[in-house]
């Protein structure tokens, strides 16, 4: 394909993904797959351009209305190819130069508008911080409040594209055995830094041809992720429900911690989704997984097993804030009400789940959120509304499932990409208080109780005839 061909092909793709669109890794995927012709460096170049428009956006976006340019695909990528890739406004015109499959020409708008931006540095010092760290407006008190200070480095970091990160599947090998076998495969990746079961690719490779990853010996699986199921501390065993399971990542991690012994469900209202797992978890050589599709949070399987498991981990829906380094659209879809919508639907999915704990065992929340309203605001609300809960501090959690030093302040998870170079996540673990043991009783006391319910038994069956 020739450089024009590339970056009309990537107007295409960024107007199909367009504001509140399919989500860009899918439609990405899609077109590659309908149009096999592209080859390795088409497909790179062609990706670069669409995910720094959608990484840029709110620069981008900022510079477009300074020079009263429409805010559609096709201005977008002539800004990020002046601001960001640093063509110049004659290579620009030769790639636009309406010949077949290529875009047409510009007009003298466009013209005036790559010429201006070129030799620009992207960032302006009358920018806001909205613009300059590519959000949407709307969503700055939310971040403030979440991040504070740290704003400006959080949203730099998430503007980075995000390492690919693996993690060992603990049913069929360790690390040692998976980084000897990757390393024979000419992959070399290095462990992650605080998951001890994780490894970290710094270049990109063909993953899916790799006999390791076809063993299933490994499943990619963010350090952040893998580390708030690490947090549930499951054991070989135990009855624990997935209670958000989608398509089986945290279900993999967490049979795996389990080495695949004892009772572990996989539930979601997403049928289709649980039937995606299927090949992972047949790959992974889980089999004591037990996969349930819900009508809904207040399913009646709910009920039917109440107090039954030793843990329940509720991965929730949530707006994604903590996941924009690989998902840089989904911040473009997000809406005001969202918020609002979610943390009613997590907060009514919590209640629910929480039946499934029995006492003495363990409930975890977490979400891929960076915001409070969602994470941290939804434990305490869950905790005075719950009181045979308690927030086990995540420094004690750490410190059994880890061994080293909590890298977080406070009682409960939240790591950022800036502060831990992972994706934003957040991880809250409760415990349900032991029921209290019934004192013995007296033999004459039980022969008591015992007549008492068989009278009442009695004239229950003498009321009814």
């Amino acid at each position: 394909m020739t450089p024009g061909a590339r970056i009309e092909a990537a107007i295409g793709l960024l107007h199909t993904i367009g504001d509140g669109g399919a989500p860009a890794d899918d439609t990405v995927a899609n077109y590659f797959r309908r149009h096999r012709f592209a080859g390795v460096k088409d497909r790179a170049a062609i990706s670069k351009h669409i995910y720094g428009v959608l990484r840029h956006r709110g620069v981008i976006d900022w510079w477009l209305e300074k020079h009263n340019a429409l805010r559609d695909a096709r201005r977008r990528m002539l800004a990020q190819l002046a601001l960001y890739e640093e063509w110049n406004p004659d290579q620009i015109s030769r790639a636009c130069d309406g010949d077949q499959f290529r875009p047409g020409r510009l007009d003298y708008g466009e013209t005036q508008l790559v010429e201006a931006l070129a030799g620009q540095k992207p960032e302006h010092r009358d920018m806001p911080l909205d613009a300059r760290c590519n959000f949407p407006a709307w969503l700055t008190p939310f971040l403030e409040r979440a991040l504070g200070r740290d704003v400006s480095r959080e949203m730099g970091a998430m503007q980075t594209e995000a390492p690919l990160d693996l993690r060992t599947n603990l049913i069929k090998t360790n690390r040692e055995e998976v980084l000897r076998s990757l390393e024979m495969e000419d992959i070399r990746p290095g462990p992650t830094p605080l998951s001890p079961i994780g490894l970290r690719l710094y270049e990109r490779v063909p993953l899916g041809q790799s006999e390791t990853f076809k063993r299933g010996d490994v499943e990619v699986q963010d350090e952040g992720s893998q580390l708030a199921a690490l947090m549930a501390d499951v054991k070989p065993g135990m009855r624990v429900v997935d209670f958000c399971a989608g398509a089986g990542g945290k279900t993999l991690a967490l049979a795996g911690q389990m080495k695949n012994r004892g009772h572990l469900v996989a539930a979601d209202v997403a049928g289709k989704r649980l039937e995606r797992a299927t090949q992972r978890l047949r790959r992974a050589g889980a089999s004591i997984v037990q996969r349930v599709t819900l009508t809904g949070a207040r399913d009646k399987w709910v009920k039917r097993h109440a107090e039954g498991f030793d843990c329940v981990f509720v991965d929730a829906p949530c707006t994604g804030t903590g996941t924009w380094r690989r998902n840089p659209d989904a911040k473009w879809r997000l809406r005001p009400k969202d918020i609002e919508e979610l943390t009613a639907i997590q907060a009514d999915i919590l209640d629910s789940a929480q039946r499934l704990v029995k006492p003495g065992g363990r409930l975890v929340y977490a979400t891929c959120s960076l915001l409070m309203e969602e994470d941290e605001d939804q434990v305490e609300k869950f905790l005075a509304t719950h009181p045979d809960f308690t927030l086990k501090p995540i420094a004690d959690v750490w410190r059994d499932t880890i061994g080293t030093d909590c890298p977080v302040k406070g009682d409960m998870l939240r790591l950022t990409p800036a502060h831990h170079r992972t994706d934003g996540f957040f991880a809250a673990v409760m415990t349900r208080k032991a029921a209290p043991k019934k004192p013995k009783k007296a033999k004459e006391d039980e022969a008591v109780d015992d007549a008492v319910e068989a009278e009442s038994e009695i004239a229950d069956e003498n009321s009814d005839g």
